[in-house]
């Protein structure tokens, strides 16, 4: 419960601001060039350290990471809370997702060194890999909530008493071993690794109101892509390196990572489109809208927890993982039918629980195959990894999809209102006709983005079963990924 309740902070603070925007912007006087910088300040830091992050927890102590995580997520949400300017907001949130790159790896190699035999390890990733697929969506109803009947503040206050209760509680329930071995941080590869996620997370971002030809957009993707090259190259040859080639080089995590990656891009372009379908094309207030996501956070609570923590260690993993994919874009492909007068339960309901019910049946062995059979020494590296790939995917799938559909809605629209006007006889369109297009324009974009969304999760269906192969777990022991480490590890 502890762990997951602060992976649940970590994974909601990314969305549940995101409907609290418009009034924070209102209160401080923030341009709309500058409001975005409220959620990339939090993706940056967060994406960009959480390598770093990762092996701090290895080299200092899980428990202790994890514990200064919350303090430190706590106080920046405090600050947050009580900006009276623009500037302290975008610090404390950069503030918030440097915290969380602490705390989300300590979180998770807590929890794979904790629980390592069959049903109870399978009950923990189940709960987790719930946190996991649905924290965005549950960021997205407290967000409604908070603002409707608190104000935006609120959103970022919430996290200070949530986190004294599980820093209270992780003081006396938590058991960290620690791990004997000399503290050497890979000082180069920190710069290098750090730097080429910054560039690309950053990149993503920038896409979205730039456009991905913009020059800043293609050389910081550019940039990130050849830093990262080069942290690769200093990962083979360094003493005591950042994040061990042999950690990614495992066929079965290597799969994982890509399967998550893949799949995270196309949810979160879902969240993003659905978000403004509810409220600018069905009129939803910020609260019904976030209400709205209820059902999915629910599938995706059954096929978790019900339905994958269950089967885990009976089936191979990609037994869970490709019909899970699977689910899910069939569900996204039932979005491309939506229209402007689309109902919520005729058309929006049934794809959130096929989506639902496929991310739960996918995140939890993903997260369990990730981590699986890892040395206690790269526990927290690996964790971090899994988190990075969950954050790139985030930000390519946010600007990519968001792109897409901007861009297919304005040929629509130019087109559309072309028409309109050669059969208004050289009249202005009536108001009405203009508003009907424009509303059909939108959504008309958000279907082909979603569409493409699909595609993007059949490919996580593709990499899970072409790619990963292991086993079911044993019942008495870490379920192994075949490289000498795991060997290691299941011995110990």
């Amino acid at each position: 419960m502890v762990i997951a309740i602060a992976q649940l902070m970590v994974v909601l603070d990314a969305t549940i601001v995101n409907i609290a925007l418009p009034s924070a912007q209102r209160d401080l006087g923030m341009s709309d060039a500058n409001r975005q910088w409220v959620i990339t300040a939090y993706t940056l830091a967060f994406g960009g350290l959480l390598l770093l992050g990762g092996r701090i927890a290895d080299l200092v102590g899980r428990k202790k990471t994890f514990m200064v995580g919350l303090v430190g997520f706590a106080v920046a949400s405090g600050l947050g809370g009580a900006a009276g300017g623009s500037g302290l907001l975008f610090g404390a949130r950069a503030l918030q997702g440097a915290f969380a790159a602490l705390l989300a790896p300590s979180a998770l190699s807590l929890l794979t060194t904790t629980f390592t035999v069959g049903r109870e390890r399978g009950k923990a990733f189940g709960i987790y890999g719930a946190i996991a697929g649905g924290g965005a969506a549950i960021g997205l109803i407290a967000g409604g909530l908070l603002t409707e009947y608190l104000n935006w503040r609120w959103c970022l206050y919430v996290n200070v008493p949530v986190a004294t209760v599980a820093f209270a509680a992780a003081a006396v329930v938590l058991r960290s071993k620690a791990v004997p071995q000399r503290a050497h941080l890979d000082i180069p590869g920190v710069l290098l690794g750090c730097s080429g996620l910054v560039a690309i997370v950053y990149g993503c971002s920038e896409a979205r109101p730039r456009g991905w030809g913009d020059g800043l957009v293609v050389g910081m993707l550019v940039g990130g892509v050849l830093l990262l090259g080069a942290f690769a190259w200093w990962q083979a040859r360094a003493r005591h390196p950042l994040l061990p080639p042999h950690v990614v080089r495992d066929r079965n995590r290597g799969g994982a990572f890509l399967t998550m990656a893949l799949a995270v891009i196309a949810m979160f372009g879902m969240f993003l489109f659905l978000t403004y379908y509810l409220q600018t094309v069905l009129g939803y207030s910020p609260l019904k809208a976030g209400l709205a996501f209820l059902p999915m956070v629910a599938a995706i609570v059954i096929g978790s927890t019900q339905i994958s923590a269950r089967l885990l260690h009976l089936v191979p993993p990609r037994f869970l993982m490709v019909p899970g994919a699977l689910l899910a874009s069939a569900g996204l492909f039932t979005l491309t039918f939506l229209t402007a007068e689309s109902a919520y339960a005729a058309h929006v309901l049934p794809a959130e629980l096929l989506v639902g019910l496929g991310m739960g049946l996918t995140f939890m062995p993903v997260m369990a195959t990730a981590t699986a059979g890892v040395a206690p020494r790269d526990a927290g590296v690996t964790s971090a990894t899994v988190n990075t790939a969950q954050q790139v995917g985030g930000s390519i799938g946010t600007a990519l999809l968001n792109t897409i559909a901007t861009s297919t809605s304005a040929t629509y629209l130019a087109s559309r209102l072309a028409d309109a006007a050669r059969h208004s006889g050289g009249h202005p369109v009536p108001p009405a006709v203009r508003e009907a297009v424009v509303k059909a324009g939108v959504v008309h974009g958000f279907t082909v983005a979603i569409g493409v969304g699909s595609v993007i999760m059949l490919g996580a269906a593709l990499a899970a079963g072409l790619i990963v192969n292991g086993p079911a777990p044993r019942q008495d022991q870490v379920p192994a990924t075949g490289s000498a480490d795991s060997a290691e590890s299941a011995v110990r």
